[in-house]
């Protein structure tokens, strides 16, 4: 839907017509009422009463609904163009690497990062790491840039907010095939994954942010003598330049996430994206620097680092994380690599929120009724992006009375999908390639591990070579039954197209099994009882629950964040918003004419410490005591020993 855009002028106008009119209708009713209330019959009555709530309740809708969108400056995008790369524009014929190693990428002699499309191996660039120098350069460009940022008012960020909305909404086909050609994915799971969920956070910021980030008032001192004259409150300020390590799995989203966030709490960041999605890192931060640029900002206010992982040659990716320059980081990846940057954001005390991996279980109670339904959630929530999501499914735990029918669905379901890219031909594809072939061979082993100690393998179960599309990287989607807690791919994350699912003796069975897992992202609980969901969600060691829906908690903009291997902090929603700000702690005199004075007998030097300690004494008990006739004594007590 198109807005409309009002100065304001015409905002007051038309705010003094609304009052105009309601005060001349409320001068009419009034007459009516009192004409006709006592000759009226009850009907008439009850007529006019119907007329004054509708009519109340479109003003309400027109007041609070048409208005907020379109009451200020704030609210109007600015437009800007970002040139598309050759190999994002559509049938792009690019040559093939004739071999793909197993490497997460391919480095040339000069240590230049090569990018190739995962579905089709079509070879998209490469480019040159950054060294620790440029670091250096990265944030104190950004430190700049920042310091003239954070003066900006939360109406002028919203509107380079506004600005990007904008520009994606308009750009929704090519920001898909950037992300596809650089993951492997598909143009569908793409607008799901990356796209829908990065208008949802910029539309909730620009609705609620700059409540989030008002001041926040705190009720104060208990003590009876001070509560009557202290305020207290919480103010939000920029912490500086921030950091943000995120994962490939969605490089659009998670790059965009991160950099969302950051500027509209006022700060600026260096965000560090996967070697696996350079190419098009380089694209999507090209778009949010020029919408800065656009809107009549520092483009510099946002950098974007990538290097090859450390090892004993390359230190780069430590020197980012340890950067005093940066004074928050935000994580996402796996808990190995989490070890390497909290290690090195150690020497620098940088606070680092961590996001891992996660086991997420899919709980089918014995309540269900459509389970047919049931499995269009479970398909989408495990293959989606080749399951490489970390609120994936990963397992569905299904207790008794549902379990074979729904193995059965699943069964006849899983063997109809369709492997390939979409990105340039229009055929009909469900799944994409993953973005590397490094994990085949574990994700095989772990399989056939499963099967050997009592588990079924009803699909998939291997690496898949493509006819049209060789140097792809497909893995066949998978569907493994009758698995077991203590088996491997029970406790360790898959991160593929592998649907497991395990049995469950009844509810408090499916608590058991899912809390069986070293993880505790999220999960999902499905059943008619809602008593029954709520019970469940309450005992799931989860840092997010959705009932009878799939993963919505983070479409919602609530915290976001797990707990036990799959990490601590939050981000998303106010939370996430007030993570990356100083919550600087202010107290204040609410009585102009009042305020503290240090009284006589514990001033400098002492007096005398018997009536000081009298006095204090007094002053505690008078204080914090629940007993009026104490509170009375020692108010006595204190005005002798003043």
């Amino acid at each position: 839907m198109s807005h409309i855009y009002l100065n304001s002028s015409m905002l007051q106008q038309l705010n003094h017509t609304v009052q105009e009119y309601f005060s001349d209708w409320m001068r009419s009713q009034q007459t009516h009422f009192n004409h006709t209330t006592l000759a009226t019959s009850p009907a008439v009555t009850k007529t006019s009463s119907t007329t004054f709530l509708a009519t109340l309740a479109v003003a309400y809708l027109l007041y609070k609904w048409l208005l907020p969108a379109t009451r200020t400056e704030a609210f109007r995008p600015v437009h800007f163009e970002v040139p598309l790369p050759e190999a994002a524009q559509k049938h792009w014929k690019g040559k093939r690497l004739h071999s793909i190693s197993n490497s997460i990428n391919e480095v040339d002699s000069d240590q230049r990062i090569q990018c190739y499309c995962p579905a089709t191996g079509q070879v998209l660039g490469s480019l040159l790491p950054k060294t620790e120098q440029d670091i250096d350069v990265q944030i104190s460009r950004a430190t700049k840039a920042q310091l003239k940022w954070r003066e900006t008012s939360l109406d002028q960020r919203t509107k380079v907010l506004v600005s990007l909305q904008d520009y994606i909404l308009k750009n929704q086909d090519s920001i898909a095939r950037v992300a596809c050609r650089d993951s492997g994915k598909t143009m569908l799971d793409a607008s799901m994954g990356e796209i829908l969920v990065t208008l949802e956070k910029l539309q909730w910021i620009i609705k609620h942010g700059k409540k989030a980030l008002q001041p926040s008032k705190r009720p104060g001192p208990t003590n009876f003598f001070m509560k009557w004259y202290k305020g207290a409150e919480v103010r939000y300020e920029p912490l500086g330049v921030v950091g943000a390590l995120v994962s490939w799995n969605y490089p659009f989203h998670n790059l965009l996430g991160p950099i969302i966030a950051a500027i509209f709490t006022g700060n600026g960041i260096v965000i560090k994206c996967s070697e696996q999605v350079v190419w098009s890192s380089e694209y999507f931060i090209t778009i949010t620097r020029k919408c800065l640029e656009a809107c009549g900002y520092d483009p510099d206010l946002v950098q974007l680092c990538y290097c090859n992982p450390p090892d004993a040659t390359d230190n780069t990716a430590n020197y980012y994380s340890s950067h005093p320059g940066l004074k928050h980081l935000t994580f996402i990846g796996s808990k190995p690599v989490a070890h390497h940057v909290l290690t090195a954001a150690a020497k620098s005390l940088t606070p680092v929120c961590v996001e891992l991996g996660g086991k997420d279980a899919l709980i089918c109670l014995d309540s269900v009724k459509d389970l047919n339904a049931l499995s269009s959630i479970i398909m989408r929530g495990t293959f989606q992006s080749s399951g490489q999501n970390c609120i994936g499914i990963e397992r569905v735990i299904v207790s008794a009375r549902n379990y074979d029918d729904l193995v059965s669905i699943l069964e006849s379901r899983i063997g109809k999908l369709r492997l390939g890219s979409d990105i340039d031909n229009l055929e009909d594809v469900d799944m994409g390639a993953m973005i590397s072939d490094n994990r085949f061979e574990q994700l095989e082993y772990m399989i056939k591990e499963a099967v050997k100690q009592g588990a079924r393998l009803l699909h998939g179960g291997s690496r898949y070579k493509h006819p049209n599309y060789p140097q792809g990287h497909y893995f066949q989607p998978t569907l493994l039954v009758d698995v077991k807690p203590e088996m491997s791919i029970a406790q360790n994350e898959v991160f593929g197209p592998v649907l497991t699912m395990m049995r469950a003796e009844d509810t408090a069975d499916c608590i058991r099994l899912a809390n069986s897992a070293p993880f505790g992202l999220g999960g999902s609980i499905f059943g008619q009882e809602y008593a029954e969901c709520n019970f469940v969600a309450d005992h799931l060691h989860t840092g997010n629950v959705a009932i009878n829906d799939f993963a919505t908690f983070y479409v919602c903009q609530l915290p976001f964040g797990g707990i036990n291997g799959s990490g601590y902090g939050k981000f998303g929603g106010e939370e996430g918003l007030t993570g990356l700000c100083n919550a600087k702690s202010v107290c204040y005199d609410k009585l102009p004419f009042v305020s503290t004075q240090i009284p006589k007998p514990l001033d400098y030097p002492i007096r005398s410490n018997r009536s000081a300690w009298k006095f204090v004494k007094s002053f505690n008990t008078g204080s914090y005591t629940r007993s009026v006739w104490t509170r009375i004594k020692a108010l006595l007590s204190l005005a002798r020993n003043a």
